[in-house]
């Protein structure tokens, strides 16, 4: 099986020789975009923000694995027609997400920022405790990072909401689905976390014709896609008193431009699409392992992580 990798922003040498020590029986080549010529026509890719060049070179290919979990940049490409497209499910990325949104979440209850500030200008200070049973934590986005997020939570003993495009059931999780049910999701938060994958429906679901729904001093994480978030909604929320703060780990456009209000504003925390990083070596196990399934002939679409194309996820 021959098998090309693709993979922007990525350094090439140490992916290839722990894919190729896996999977000796096969030819993987690294995809050449200066001599397209040299470029074999592959059965299989492993890919990360490939190039629309690549997918024109390789109008037979069957499956691409994707390196990483979101997959909104790869769909905006024109694929090849029956082409199976296999996301990376875990990875390692899910107790690094757990992570990211657990020390949000709790700097911002314990005031820890507020703290920290008072202790730079020279003061002693005190705030009373807020009442964690109060206190409840909304994810947008119930699949296997915001499930992970929602027991890191709960293991804090955070009452914790979910929200989904469609109707889940998550074991001590006040669960609401559709469009409809949003305004009651946001009135029922006072942290919204979103870890939604990037749809046409999702983009800018985080506005101010939702927002505004969450109860005056909540706070917003943003750990999935910039473009759920309408920037300027969140800073006139902000300015305006209505939201606390905010945490972001991504933006419509990165890096994020040096000029631009994020980075200056007193109650945005923001870091470098840092949250979930893909580990290599578990993520070459988790390839080579759904590589070799689909070799010995299980179907693309009953791999775990296959992606529905219409639905975007």
């Amino acid at each position: 099986m021959n098998i090309t990798f693709c993979c922007t922003h990525t350094n090439p040498k140490a992916w290839l020789q722990a894919l190729g020590a896996a999977l000796p029986e096969h030819d993987i080549t690294l995809w050449d975009a200066e001599a397209p010529h040299r470029n074999a026509a592959a059965d299989a890719a492993i890919v990360w923000a490939p190039p629309q060049a690549f997918f024109d070179q390789q109008p037979t290919l069957k499956v691409a694995f994707n390196l990483g979990a979101g997959v909104d940049a790869l769909l905006e490409k024109r694929l090849p027609p029956d082409l199976a497209v296999i996301r990376l499910d875990d990875a390692g990325m899910s107790v690094q997400m757990a992570e990211y949104v657990l020390q949000a979440v709790v700097r911002y209850f314990r005031e820890f920022a507020a703290y920290e500030q008072d202790m730079r200008a020279g003061e002693w200070s005190f705030r009373r405790p807020r009442q964690r049973q109060d206190f409840t934590v909304g994810i947008m986005g119930c699949g296997v990072l915001g499930q992970r997020v929602a027991m890191a939570l709960q293991h804090f003993e955070y009452p914790v909401a979910g929200w989904s495009r469609r109707p889940k059931v998550l074991s001590g999780v006040q669960m609401y689905a559709g469009d409809a049910a949003l305004p009651d999701f946001f009135a029922a938060c006072a942290v919204v976390v979103c870890l939604l994958p990037l749809t046409p429906e999702t983009q800018h679901i985080l506005c101010a014709r939702n927002l505004k729904h969450l109860p005056v001093g909540s706070y917003v994480v943003n750990a999935a896609r910039g473009a759920h978030l309408v920037d300027s909604d969140l800073l006139a929320l902000l300015d305006g008193g209505h939201l606390a703060g905010a945490t972001l780990d991504v933006y419509t456009t990165e890096p994020l431009p040096e000029d631009h209000a994020f980075r200056r504003h007193e109650k945005i925390t923001c870091t470098p699409h840092a949250a979930a990083r893909t580990l290599r070596d578990a993520s070459v196990v988790q390839i080579v392992g759904k590589l070799k399934q689909w070799a010995s002939g299980t179907p693309a679409h009953q791999l775990p992580g296959y992606v529905d194309l219409a639905r975007g996820y």
